[in-house]
């Protein structure tokens, strides 16, 4: 479908809301800009669609015009970072791990029985997603369920400085949707005035030698401050029981590739240290699955970052999403932010909202915009001293 239609024609189809446009003037003007080219190739990379030389628009300015947007609905979820007390708090990095909910999901498959359907009016929704952004300002966001990069999500953070890069699923569950903005899939961004970009893979995620409709973004890095090259990626694996096998094929498979990048960024840097990673993913799987065994046990020597919010360090939280189906309430911890704990301190992590502050009728809602809470965590390079050792 977004091959056959002009970014134009989807900026019209998907106005900024007919009594709120005037307010968010600046986003306006990034909306208007000219089309972007190839918008249903796997491997776009959008980097060079960033004007460098302008001065980026004022987070601050652009959060107040979305509060004032939604200024009818029920107040932001108010979460606290938890501090961890490791690191160089000085150097952090914020990292945002988010499965956003499609927008055609949302109204037309996902069925959140508990939520009215004027809660998920895109023209307000998208409000209440760029509020979360815009609050905990990371400087790497990582999106899964992204099915509006064009005409929202790439635009407004190009005009905070941040350089983009999305690959959609081949087979998107939201083209079966009518009236769909296009695929869903992955975005990864970065503020590009703290990164330089080195490379960027698109994966299509295989299982047992075949291709599947599950994909990943691997974007290596370089630190301005430090000069440290590092590895994110960014990834959504199958959803639903019974599926336990093939996701731990695709994870392995990530796990795979996301080696030999490093060790290619390695060679490339003439480094004779391994290049760390960050790794984000709605993983669609418990801690007691195989594929976060796989993670938590391979030689890349990768932790979760949240398990820093339990007291012994080593249990995840209860939950990343909760929401009620005509199946039932479904309360489970999927999201997972991995790291390379030898390189990387974690110095803070964003709580979770108590099961009081979400609600009765659980996610998504009127002041909150997904059906999965976001996860933020401040990191920091340690001594490469320490780390060499």
């Amino acid at each position: 479908l977004l091959a056959a239609l002009s970014i134009n024609e989807l900026t019209m189809s998907c106005s900024m809301g007919s009594s709120t446009s005037s307010l968010y003037s600046a986003l306006a003007k990034t909306v208007s800009r000219p089309a972007l080219p190839h918008p249903c190739d796997s491997t776009y990379n959008p980097g060079n669609d960033l004007d460098l030389d302008q001065d980026p628009a004022d987070p601050l300015e652009l959060l107040r015009e979305c509060r004032e947007v939604l200024r009818n609905r029920p107040a932001q979820l108010q979460r606290a970072f938890v501090q961890t007390g490791h690191g160089d708090a000085r150097q952090t990095i914020r990292v945002m791990q988010w499965n956003v909910l499609a927008q055609a999901l949302g109204e037309g498959m996902d069925s959140f029985v508990q939520c009215p359907m004027d809660a998920l009016n895109w023209a307000e929704r998208k409000y209440l997603i760029l509020q979360e952004i815009l609050t905990y300002r990371p400087d790497i966001i990582c999106l899964q369920e992204v099915d509006h990069y064009f005409d929202m999500f790439q635009p407004v953070l190009a005009s905070l400085g941040y350089q983009s890069s999305f690959c959609p699923k081949p087979w998107s569950p939201c083209l079966d949707v009518e009236n769909n903005n296009g695929p869903d899939g992955c975005a990864l961004f970065f503020n590009h005035k703290r990164f330089q970009s080195l490379n960027t893979t698109h994966l299509r995620l295989s299982a047992m030698m075949l291709k599947t409709n599950q994909v990943a973004i691997i974007t290596a890095l370089r630190c301005r401050a430090t000069e440290r090259a590092f590895c994110v990626a960014v990834t959504h694996l199958k959803a639903r029981s019974g599926w336990e096998v093939l996701r731990s094929a695709q994870g392995s498979d990530l796990l795979r590739n996301l080696r030999n990048v490093a060790q290619r960024i390695e060679t490339e840097e003439k480094t004779d240290t391994d290049v760390p990673l960050i790794v984000c993913g709605d993983f669609n799987a418990e801690s007691s699955e195989d594929v976060y065994r796989n993670f938590a046990t391979s030689s890349l020597g990768l932790d979760s970052a949240y398990k820093h919010l339990s007291a012994d360090g080593k249990t995840e939280p209860p939950y990343t999403t909760w929401k009620i189906r005509p199946s039932g309430e479904s309360c489970h911890t999927l999201d997972y932010v991995w790291y390379s704990h030898r390189a990387f301190d974690v110095n803070a992590v964003l709580d979770f909202p108590t099961a009081e502050q979400i609600g009765p009728n659980r996610l998504p809602s009127y002041n909150y915009p997904s059906d999965h809470l976001s996860l933020v965590c401040d990191f920091s390079f340690k001594d490469p001293m320490l780390v060499s050792q």
